[in-house]
């Protein structure tokens, strides 16, 4: 996301440098909420393999509630980053794909995971890590 300072559009992080995301009113906190939740993050990297349906994205994400993952593609769909596609059949069938927006905070938030992966070991050294 970016921000609009004195007529130019600055990236996330440069208006973070200047404590707007700091601010409490600040409507990228929601945005940031929706990607960096737990089930945000898995849904875009779920994502990214293709489209799905809803039961397919259940399956993968394994301990997400129905309702929880609802919530969550409602909120990524209203940001934009989240393509819905409703067929008029019966039962109904619905898929869920990354919109273009969508695949740009997915990589950067594999990126993250990929971290989290890599780095499991070090990450409360005291921790069992689990395969």
């Amino acid at each position: 996301m970016s921000e609009t300072i004195k007529g130019r559009r600055v990236p996330l992080s440069e208006a973070m440098a200047r404590g707007h995301i700091f601010a409490e009113a600040c409507p990228s906190r929601e945005v940031l909420k929706h990607v960096t939740s737990r089930w945000g993050v898995l849904v875009l990297v779920a994502l990214q393999a293709g489209t799905h349906r809803f039961s397919e994205l259940r399956r993968k994400i394994g301990g997400v509630s129905e309702r929880m993952l609802a919530q969550t593609l409602q909120w990524l769909e209203e940001d934009g980053f989240v393509n819905r596609v409703s067929y008029p059949v019966v039962p109904p069938h619905v898929e869920y794909s990354l919109t273009p927006m969508g695949e740009e905070v997915a990589e950067k938030v594999r990126g993250l995971v990929d971290w989290i992966e890599i780095n499991m070991y070090r990450i409360g050294a005291g921790n069992e890590v689990v395969d």
